[in-house]
């Protein structure tokens, strides 16, 4: 069956591309953004980091609406939510107005951690509604193509501005999506009248009893440490060290969705009986051995097309490894409060990526970008030998998991 045949989870699969697209817009301009403005790391952290606290703070609200609320509606709620707090930066111009830009940054991230829990919560009950045994491809590699390109070539030919412009018009569109209902199975909540507090321990409980959660945890923890790392130096990288600007940075940063795209339908079609910790545990270690190669290939050369084919290349682990991640967390967890477990991981990987972004900016005015970005590729590497050492007894396969579908990503 092909499942963008039906309209339930055509619409749900588009406006999760739109929002995608949208999301990683500003994930690459605003960076730039500010960092062309001050000429400042530390100030490019700053604000990086500014749209991660939020989702941790939040994380045990945002879980537990994830399992109680009806989730179409709160996706639509946050499309046009984010739209409207976006609207501030229209009034940005230089260096002057940019905390407009942090304050903008932090409400969108508290409406964007409602997203990601939400969504990944919701797509198995559209899926087992419709006894669809496969997904395809997940539109976050789509969304990250378009979107993280296209937030370079605006802020680089149009500014702010056309950027801000082109996020409404991507938000709205996803929203107006979600506006049509759409059949799911529903999921009985027990939440309903438990206090909130309450509801978020229950979905602690989960992680405490289960092994496979507890790594998680623990894989997540390094990977987001590089990862909040790469997000403010990868800027200072490609400007500095290898003489791009706007439209570069947003090119690398988006064509890592072609590789994203390859492993989300290898995964679809061929690979749906490896075990989730395989994809985790290799996904991890081959794309600290592929970050690694980049990070230091600059001592040798600096050919932008030698840079395009690595940053292809390293966005199929980052699929193959989210994927892994997600479908571990989805088997270890009850329909009911997969929510609150999603959420619970997002904000551990958000205050990691916080303290690596803030540990970065702080010390890249005296060591290199490259030899920080390294520390991202060890991370990574030792995360995945974890993973593999300490998942060995496989949980469950891939095509065993009824909510599989590769995950949005984010590198």
């Amino acid at each position: 069956m092909n499942l963008l045949r039906d309209k339930a989870f055509a619409r749900l699969w588009a406006a999760s591309l739109l929002a995608e697209a949208a999301e990683w817009m500003l994930q690459v301009a605003l960076p730039v953004f500010i960092f062309q403005a001050t000429g400042s790391a530390a100030s490019t952290a700053l604000t990086v980091a500014a749209g991660m606290l939020p989702m941790v703070v939040l994380s045990p609200v945002t879980g537990v609406l994830a399992d109680r609320w009806d989730r179409r509606k709160l996706l639509c709620a946050v499309c046009f939510g984010q739209a409207v707090v976006s609207l501030p930066l229209l009034a940005v111009g230089g260096a002057s107005q940019l905390v407009l830009v942090y304050l903008v940054m932090m409400a969108q991230s508290a409406l964007a951690s409602l997203y990601e829990p939400t969504r990944s919560a919701l797509v198995p009950s559209v899926r087992t509604a419709m006894r669809a045994p496969t997904a395809p491809s997940s539109p976050g590699s789509l969304g990250r193509l378009a979107g993280g390109s296209l937030g370079g070539v605006t802020l680089g030919f149009g500014g702010l501005g056309w950027t801000v412009g082109c996020y409404l018009t991507l938000l709205v569109a996803a929203g107006t999506l979600l506006v049509p209902r759409f059949a799911a199975q529903p999921v009985k909540t027990p939440t309903g009248h438990q206090k909130m507090w309450r509801a978020w321990l229950a979905g602690l409980a989960d992680i405490r009893r289960e092994r496979s959660l507890r790594v998680a945890w623990a894989v997540v923890v390094p990977v987001s440490i590089g990862q909040g790392m790469f997000v403010v130096l990868f800027v200072v990288f490609v400007t500095r060290m290898l003489g791009g600007g706007e439209a570069e940075t947003g090119l690398l940063r988006g064509i890592q969705a072609i590789g994203g795209i390859a492993a989300g339908l290898a995964l679809s079609s061929t690979a749906r009986r490896v075990a989730p910790a395989k994809l985790f545990g290799w996904g991890a270690i081959v794309f600290g051995l592929v970050a690694a190669i980049i990070w230091n290939a600059v001592y040798v050369t600096t050919s932008p097309a030698l840079y395009f084919v690595l940053f292809i290349v390293i966005g199929a682990p980052v699929v193959i490894f989210n994927a892994g991640l997600l479908s571990v967390v989805q088997l270890a967890t009850p329909p009911e409060r997969t929510g609150r477990a999603l959420s619970s991981l997002f904000a551990a990987g958000s205050l990691c990526q916080v303290l690596g972004t803030l540990g970065a900016g702080a010390i890249a005015a005296w060591v290199s970008p490259a030899v920080l970005l390294n520390a991202q590729a060890v991370f990574a590497f030792v995360a995945g030998v974890i993973a593999l050492t300490v998942l060995r007894r496989p949980v469950a396969t891939v095509e065993e998991c009824p909510a599989f579908t590769p995950p949005a990503t984010s590198t």
